[in-house]
């Protein structure tokens, strides 16, 4: 029996290459442009995993995510979000209501969604192989701090919002200029870095953090759109600790990798 994926995209364009590319990749997929006849398909198909637009007609995509946690024989059903860029979106909901990943409009690549797909069905797969109430980390990173710098206000939101669940204390820049002068002022435990962001990269504040005796101990884990092979050595030149590439990493590979990093 195929793996069946449900879309939930008003936008024509968008919609139909997500629905081209995920049927292409072998996946029995269905599409809605509406919200309302979504959260049908939803009860009806019982998909394997929603891709969901949170802006929709009839029902928005926050609707449709707190019927469906509501709903016994629905919510466990994982869902990626699609979200516009810098949208004041409500982090902390989506997030408790059984969202698993996120992609942001502005970026779209259906290469990169499909491998978020790929990657939340097998993850999937590997939580249900897994003994009740066993987890990925007995760590946590109560007490520590975690700076993150990425000018994307949707990521850094989700991210944050994330991270939050770990009691750590986050420190957060949208600039290179920024990023600097607050890992001098703060010296946090771990620095996830963005590469491509206003002022001076993510390369460059990888440079300078290395180069000052006062701040190369601190862990840095590159995490970025970027990920051809002369990006990822270069960062691992300059000292990274990890190189992330967005596409291919979920949230809670994110914070693994925080953990592994930390606690080595």
């Amino acid at each position: 029996m195929k793996t069946k994926i449900l879309i939930i995209e008003d936008d024509v364009f968008l919609g139909d290459v997500l629905l081209q590319k995920m049927s292409v990749a072998g996946y029995e997929t269905h599409l809605s442009r509406d919200g309302g006849d979504g959260m049908k398909m939803i009860s009806s198909l019982k998909p394997d995993l929603i891709l969901l637009d949170l802006h929709l007609p009839t029902m928005s995509g926050y609707e449709i995510l707190e019927q469906k946690f509501k709903d016994q024989n629905i919510n466990r059903i994982p869902v990626i979000v699609i979200s516009n860029s810098g949208e004041p979106v409500e982090i902390d909901k989506i997030l408790s209501l059984n969202v698993k990943d996120y992609f942001v409009k502005a970026q779209f690549d259906p290469d990169e969604v499909l491998t978020k797909v790929k990657m939340q069905l097998k993850e999937g797969e590997n939580t249900s192989g897994r003994k009740e109430g066993a987890t990925k980390s007995q760590r946590t990173l109560k007490g520590k701090t975690i700076m993150w710098v990425e000018d994307d206000v949707f990521l850094s939101d989700i991210i944050a919002r994330k991270l939050s669940n770990e009691e750590c204390k986050l420190l957060h820049a949208a600039s290179g200029d920024t990023a600097l002068a607050m890992i001098e002022k703060e010296m946090p435990d771990i620095v996830l870095l963005d590469i491509l962001i206003p002022g001076i990269d993510g390369f460059e504040i990888l440079s300078r953090v290395k180069a000052n005796p006062a701040l190369k101990k601190i862990p840095v884990i590159l995490l970025s759109n970027l990920g051809q092979k002369d990006d990822i050595e270069k960062g691992q030149k300059l000292g990274a600790e990890r190189f992330l590439v967005k596409a291919t990493v979920t949230l809670d590979e994110i914070v693994e990798e925080i953990k592994k990093v930390v606690f080595s």
